[in-house]
């Protein structure tokens, strides 16, 4: 664990997605790495698997914004289920015609890298800030989520053609249950989870995200139990959640944002200890054309016959097709294939995981680069809008301003003040007197202004700190813009006795005074 966020740490340094360095750590610990850890155990690596991509899955959906999905979610939807028949077929034909691979082992390999990944394209869209224009970052946010079921199903159902007991009932029938049973599940446990959630009335944030945590794996879990597709579940259910009115979402929205980074590194980490390198450069010819044919011919192909009804001008399809990332969810599917008996004539596990990591290597890497190459990135909004983590009451925040005499605002209309536009004038206390403005309001000295503003959420590159003064301490008897502070702060704040003090220049530092100093990390 540590090694892996030690990992993600240098690659926005390297220009290399953290998720392709935690496979590398787990190669360098795995059986032909530094450490030599011997793990073949495919049964425990398929369970673990399982139960991350469920809360993957689950906070993907949970994190949908349904305002900003529902214009692009007809497209989406055609994307995560034609899109993936497509691929299925057009890799099936590829590799039998063109690598000489079995007919039905074939679109077994094309339906389990049919899918794009969520875990691959929610981390490259978050940790690059990477907004786009037209509903783009929502398109790739719910046909990632929402593809996972259907690619799983075609795996099954080729799985179940090249059982040796053969197909014990009719496909269309095993499509249609899983479907239905898997949709009405995430529906019945997200309406029900919802009821009680009200009813209950849990106080403590911490009890109620645990509840929450519960209600993921019942999605999950109780599909599965009658034949349902738990992936499809898990995904409506934390779509219904998140789009809830529910207490704690912000807490909420915190908690499985580190339960899925901690998935993500346990997934990404075994993978990579559960591979043998040697194995993968035996397989490596089939899979880097594999993965050419799937970036440049059938990725683009299915999303040119899919989107062009929807008249979707070409840069957007262009990058709908380069966004189609492969990840955890493929390798998931490759090592449902190893564990299931059936014997196939290739080494499916090391395929895929190679053209996933070719996939998120390139693909990844050059998502940035291509999206601003094709003028289709958003800088004007935040990508954070597209997911539900600004969704909620704490998004906005009222400031306090006290209008001095010498201020140029005193005597004019509000309408004559040039604010902000992403701020507005919600209360103006003068005197005694609470007074809730226009724009014909007329500001005077001494009025104290409340603004509505949106709440700020660190980032990484900035943070507070705390510097206390004591009776010898340098800085006291010393105004603000004689401070000798460090490169790039800035007193933001003084606590004291008689309360907050924000500091001008000539503010004076006095003894016990703390300065909070914001400054880069």
């Amino acid at each position: 664990m540590v090694c892996c966020i030690a990992s993600y740490k240098m690659s926005g340094k390297l220009g290399i997605p953290a998720l392709l360095l935690f496979i590398i750590v787990g190669m360098l610990f795995g059986s032909e790495g530094i450490f030599k850890i011997q793990f073949e155990d495919y049964e425990f690596a398929e369970y673990i698997c399982k139960v991350a991509l469920l809360f993957i899955m689950f906070y993907g959906g949970f994190g949908t914004n349904w305002s900003h999905a529902k214009p692009v979610f007809a497209k989406a939807v055609t994307m995560s289920t034609l899109g993936v028949v497509l691929t299925t077929a057009a890799v099936g034909l590829f590799c039998h015609f063109v690598l000489k691979i079995g007919l039905i082992e074939s679109f077994l390999l094309g339906s389990v890298i049919s899918s794009t990944d969520a875990a691959s394209v929610f981390s490259i869209l978050r940790s690059k800030k990477l907004n786009l224009k037209h509903g783009l970052a929502s398109l790739l946010e719910v046909e990632s989520g929402s593809n996972d079921p259907f690619s799983y199903m075609l795996t099954m159902i080729f799985l179940e053609i090249m059982s040796a007991s053969g197909q014990t009932e009719p496909i269309w029938r095993m499509v249609i249950e899983e479907i239905a049973l898997g949709a009405f599940g995430g529906f019945l446990i997200a309406f029900l989870g919802r009821y009680l959630l009200r009813r209950l009335r849990i106080k403590n944030a911490g009890m109620n995200m645990i509840f929450m945590a519960a209600l993921a794996v019942l999605s999950f879990a109780l599909p599965m139990l009658v034949g349902g597709n738990g992936f499809l579940s898990v995904y409506i259910a934390g779509m219904i959640l998140g789009n809830s009115k529910i207490r704690y979402k912000a807490e909420l929205v915190h908690f499985f944002d580190g339960v899925t980074c901690f998935m993500q590194i346990i997934v990404f980490f075994l993978l990579g200890l559960l591979s043998v390198p040697s194995n993968i450069w035996s397989v490596a010819l089939p899979s880097v054309l594999i993965a050419l044919f799937l970036t440049f011919i059938a990725r683009p192909i299915s999303t040119l016959l899919l989107m062009s009804p929807f008249r979707m001008p070409i840069k957007q399809q262009a990058l709908v097709a380069w966004s189609g990332l492969r990840g955890a969810a493929s390798v998931l599917f490759a090592i449902i294939v190893m564990v299931s008996g059936v014997k196939t004539q290739n080494n499916f596990y090391h395929i895929v995981l190679l053209i996933s990591m070719l996939s998120v290597m390139f693909q990844g890497s050059l998502l940035p680069m291509v999206a601003r190459k094709l003028d289709l990135v958003d800088d004007d909004e935040s990508v954070m809008k597209t997911f539900n983590d600004y969704q909620d009451e704490g998004d906005v925040s009222f400031v306090e301003m006290k209008v001095w005499n010498n201020s140029a605002w005193v005597g004019r209309s509000l309408e004559q003040i040039k604010i902000p536009r992403d701020r507005l004038v919600v209360l103006v206390k003068r005197e005694d007197e609470n007074i809730v403005p226009d724009g014909s309001t007329v500001i005077e000295a001494g009025d104290v202004l409340v603004f509505a503003c949106m709440a700020y959420r660190a980032e990484d590159d900035v943070g507070l700190t705390e510097v206390e003064i004591t009776g010898g301490h340098k800085w006291r008897n010393k105004p603000v813009c004689e401070l000798d502070l460090p490169q790039g702060a800035l007193v933001v704040m003084i606590k004291r006795d008689t309360g907050a003090v924000i500091a001008g220049g000539n503010t004076v530092i006095k003894k016990n005074d703390t300065l909070v100093l914001s400054m880069p990390k």
